[in-house]
């Protein structure tokens, strides 16, 4: 492998992945918003390191030897992990304390009669809201716990992976922080825009706190059994919107486990709610100051690729502390968990908004979850990099904001003028200004990019497993039934690719034996034929809603992969629709030209109307920029030949020619001209063509992307269905049942519907208008024809492929 410096500065490791002899080192920070933390806690030696098994406990992991150690090694290696920092035992008396506390509450004890009463009442309201975001942690019950996880994880999965370079790097980062009474005095640290921030290896006391990407409820418990079995601390995690019973929350307390507090009392009032966020406030400062780790999840397991309202608020958090100068800095550690079958995915999506989580469903859920192969894990940690530089960052490209959606696509859609190539989409997918008030806009939209590009890394870092190769390869290219021969070869291309694309997998083994996994574990949704006069296997996926849901789940993990790929097959897909009526009959259409115009427009258009997150893309690069590197990577993975007309040829090319007369430039005119016109520059052209090996590659890129459009498109059907106006909630419950409504389509999910949602807001299709009785959606005006509805429909429809 080798690091090459390109013009622009950035260094781009060029490789060549051979089968089985190298494995990508994925989860590399982002160059353009950390530059400097790029560099930092990694070595090219680190991506040479091998794997482990975090459940795999043997009496190499204690202390003793023995027959009897072999026996209880497990319980003997729980007992001997340290909590290298732990809450201070004055906490409740350091949270009163805080400015911030005081300040609110002396503002709340105005006006009350007695300064001793008041006193001790505020007091007992700000220990009843602490008791209710945290407790204590209890060592005896987590080593009990951890033990009985331990041997949960070992009936559950046959391995959790983690990488050693990973882990490795996150050691380091965690041995660089400072003592905890380095960091007891606070100090101003709010960047200025366009200064470069110290560098964090510098700076004594940084905490890390853990971004993770959420698949399941069991994640809390694996990610924080997996930190605390490899020497990084017992973290603190975050519980988000889902609500938990009374004991199930106390136990999950004494385990590490931290909540939101409620925001509305008896009384509730505006000192009230500020009550709760400034204990919460106080109390996240002290977390970060004992070097305690501090885990947050972006998403909500029924949606996935969005940032849920519970980390923007937890993240909010913690960059105040860090801007108010409570702790130097923060690193942030992306992680990505990857399952081979995620326990309880597909009943989450119906669950959502059930009855609170108790013990007891927990005990139930665990006890269903064994009977069944889940296969394997893998938890993957990208590169830690610093909140600091990431905010000094952005600040100074805060003002470099573009046109809003609504300017860019909408008179595109409608035909009311031509479109043009700007791709300075406005607008971070985060709250509107209506959620917020004016002077805390710039502070929601600089933490809903922290939280997005934090997921896009947690996403860039996962490693793709053995069955959602399987099911997209069943689902998107062989879903009428393919050999098991072929599947094999198939599965091999499909994974050379994925390394290709520098992306790891969460599997090693013999080809078949891969493949033989897979099929196992998707059984259930799978027809097996064994043809005894061939010696082939026939697979013939189930032809039911069930199983094209269930594939779909699986397969989720492909789409990010080849995200760019599959947006620029779907704009030569458009491509190839305007054309078809004047091209007539034609056998192949690897002798179509394409011009570079508008491809690239057709690619912005379809950039502009989906959201980066939705596609596993970091927020930060500019639109026309991406849309560029969509095509030069349609050049180079073959789908796109560059085309050069034989009159251009000889401009350039001056070789002698075997039947030519004369010299070439005999016939040239070397006469002053007007060489900078536009009208003399040549235009790009690409000739389609078919990858070399992987045929039916376009075909399948377009299938990746076909269920995000195919619900766009059904949700421009469904604007006519509501009365208007309705409040979101209403309006998304009724959309995902006029989505199951439809038998042939092949995956609604909540995530797709959210994403539809917020698009049609950024393009100006819904309008959200505040009320007495809370946000309420509105069609707007323009759309209230069928035939705007009917153009934007087409306009989505032009990229699907049916």
């Amino acid at each position: 492998m080798k690091t090459w410096v390109c013009d622009s500065g950035q260094k781009l490791e060029i490789f060549i992945p051979f089968l089985g002899k190298y494995r990508p080192f994925s989860g590399h920070c982002c160059q353009t918003c950390t530059p400097r933390s790029w560099d930092g806690f990694y070595h090219k030696q680190l991506s040479s390191l091998g794997f482990r098994d975090a459940i795999r406990v043997t009496e190499e992991d204690t202390r003793y030897r023995g027959w009897l150690v072999r026996r209880i090694c497990g319980f003997l290696a729980v007992w001997n992990w340290k909590v290298p920092a732990d809450t201070p035992g004055d906490l409740p008396a350091r949270i009163c304390r805080s400015k911030r506390v005081r300040d609110v509450a002396t503002g709340w004890s105005h006006g009350s009669r007695g300064d001793g009463e008041s006193h001790r009442r505020w007091k007992e309201k700000i220990l009843k809201i602490l008791a209710e975001i945290q407790a204590p942690l209890s060592l005896l019950l987590l080593r009990l716990c951890n033990w009985a996880l331990l041997k949960l994880l070992n009936r559950l999965f046959l391995n959790v992976q983690l990488h050693q370079g990973q882990l490795e790097m996150v050691l380091r980062a965690a041995r660089t922080v400072g003592s905890p009474a380095s960091c007891s005095q606070p100090r101003a640290l709010l960047p200025t825009p366009g200064a470069e921030p110290w560098p964090h290896s510098l700076q004594s006391g940084v905490p890390l706190v853990f971004l993770s990407t959420h698949k399941s409820q069991l994640d809390g418990l694996l990610l924080s059994f997996v930190l605390f079995s490899q020497g990084l601390g017992v973290p603190r995690v975050t519980v988000g919107g889902q609500v938990c019973s009374p004991r199930l929350r106390a136990l999950l307390g004494r385990l590490g486990g931290i909540f939101l507090p409620s925001r509305t009392g008896q009384t509730p009032n505006d000192r009230d709610e500020g009550l709760p966020g400034a204990v919460l406030a106080a109390y996240v400062e002290e977390v970060l100051r004992s070097q305690q780790p501090l885990l947050i999840f972006l998403e909500e397991p029924p949606v996935a690729l969005c940032l849920s309202a519970p980390a923007r608020e937890w993240l909010a958090v913690v960059y105040r502390a860090v801007r108010d100068g409570a702790v130097p800095d923060v690193l942030l550690v992306p992680v990505g968990i990857s399952y081979d079958v995620v326990p309880g995915g597909l009943h989450q999506e119906g669950a959502h908004g059930a009855r609170p989580f108790g013990l007891g469903t927990c005990l139930w859920a665990a006890c269903w979850a064994v009977r069944r192969n889940l296969g394997c894990v893998r938890v993957d940690f990208a590169q830690p990099f610093s909140l600091q530089e990431f905010v000094a960052k952005n600040l100074v490209r805060q003002s470099c904001t573009g046109k809003p959606l609504e300017e860019l696509l909408l008179p595109t859609i409608l035909g009311m003028c031509p479109s043009q190539l700007d791709g300075r989409k406005a607008g971070i997918w985060g709250p509107g200004p209506a959620t917020v008030a004016s002077l805390e806009a710039e502070e929601e939209m600089l933490v809903t990019k922290l939280g997005l590009h934090s997921l896009s890394d947690g996403v860039a870092c996962s490693a793709v497993m053995a069955a959602g190769i399987t099911s997209a390869l069943l689902l998107h290219k062989h879903r009428e039934g393919i050999f098991l021969s072929r599947l094999m070869l198939d599965f091999a291309w499909l994974l050379e690719e994925i390394l290709l694309h520098q992306r790891d997998v969460g599997f090693s083994g013999q080809l078949r034996a891969l493949v033989q996994h897979s099929l196992v574990l998707l059984r259930a949704r799978l027809t097996l034929y064994h043809l005894s006069p061939i010696g082939d296997v026939l697979v013939v996926p189930e032809a039911s809603v069930e199983a094209l849901r269930e594939l779909g789940h699986h397969s989720a993990a492909i789409l990010p992969v080849f995200a760019s790929e599959a947006v620029g097959a779907c704009a030569i897909h458009a491509l190839l629709m305007e054309m078809l009526p004047f091209l007539g009959a034609i056998d192949r259409p690897s002798g179509i030209v394409l011009s570079q115009d508008e491809l690239l427009r057709k690619t912005l258009e379809l950039l502009q109307l989906l959201p980066p997150n939705l596609l596993g893309l970091q927020p930060c690069q500019p639109l026309d920029c991406r849309s560029q590197d969509i095509v030069d990577k349609l050049l180079l993975c073959g789908l796109l030949e560059a085309e050069e007309p034989e009159s251009e040829r000889w401009v350039c090319d001056l070789a002698p020619r075997p039947f030519c007369k004369g010299r070439p430039w005999a016939g040239m005119d070397f006469t002053d001209s007007d060489s900078d016109s536009e009208d003399e520059v040549p235009k790009r052209c690409f000739k389609l063509s078919e990858p070399q090996g992987s045929p039916g590659f376009l075909l399948f890129l377009c299938r990746l992307l076909s269920p995000v459009l195919k619900t766009y498109a059904r949700a421009v059907a469904f604007l006519d269905r509501p009365s208007w106006p309705q409040p979101e909630a209403a309006y998304v419950e009724a959309l995902l049942q006029f989505l199951a409504e439809e038998d042939s389509f092949e995956y609604p999910n909540r995530s797709l519907a959210l994403s539809s949602l917020q698009t049609f807001k950024e393009l100006g299709v819904l309008e959200e208008v505040r009320s007495p009785a809370g946000p309420l959606l509105h069609l707007a005006q323009p759309f209230h024809s069928s035939a705007s509805r009917g153009k934007l429909e087409a306009f989505i429809q032009q990229f699907t492929q049916p």
